[in-house]
């Protein structure tokens, strides 16, 4: 799906712009959120959204298997990149489901994600309580996941984030998938497709 850059958020609502179409980049930022082992011979960096669904397709039918295969067996360091698709709910998800990812802390990033892929469809219809039952299971107060949605510090951070795959990593679609550097035609790969490209960059 093409990417848009939030420009302004309201609880569940943004505005959005289309970015410069391109390719992708897999160097270390500080605010990357990563599974596995840092030292490990390959790097896949994933660029997605949890607003996405064919990231969400993905996440269900590919990443357990990946995740099993390669990151726990601390053959690939997984590295995950934000980023926001779509219009209208995809965006307003997305953005509000990243917010309180972050709220959640590092070691409970990667449940909230899973838990918005998984209830993707519900979050759309209603975004609001679906994205509170995924903070309350990872032990947030309504209050603070009001605070957490409305914080604008942290909505400016995630409009860096964004803004700076989109132009600095040349990325306009999600999922796109980047291995040791190199991308993959951005979206919906198979596992097959995935191990051919890691056999490839010498995993």
């Amino acid at each position: 799906m093409k990417v848009a850059l939030l420009l302004a958020l309201t609880v569940f609502g943004a505005a959005a712009c289309s970015p410069k179409a391109g390719g992708g980049g897999s160097a270390n930022l500080k605010d990357d959120m990563d599974l596995g082992s840092a030292a490990a011979k390959v790097s896949v960096v994933e660029y997605a959204s949890v607003g996405c669904p064919i990231c969400a397709k993905w996440q269900k039918e590919v990443f357990p298997a990946f995740k099993a295969k390669y990151i726990d067996t601390g053959k690939v360091h997984y590295v995950f990149r934000e980023m926001l698709v779509g219009q209208g709910p995809e965006i307003a998800v997305a953005a509000s489901g990243f917010l309180v990812a972050r709220c959640a802390g590092p070691g409970k990033y990667f449940a909230v994600t899973d838990a918005i892929f998984k209830d993707q469809e519900q979050a759309f219809q209603a975004p609001r309580e679906t994205l509170l039952d995924v903070a309350k299971s990872v032990g947030m107060t309504e209050d603070q996941f009001n605070k957490c949605i409305n914080d604008e510090k942290a909505i400016q951070g995630l409009n860096d984030r964004v803004e700076h795959h989109s132009r600095d990593d040349h990325v306009n679609s999600t999922p796109t998938f980047v291995i040791n550097g190199k991308g993959m035609e951005p979206g919906y790969h198979s596992l097959d497709e995935i191990d051919a490209a890691i056999k490839a960059a010498g995993g």
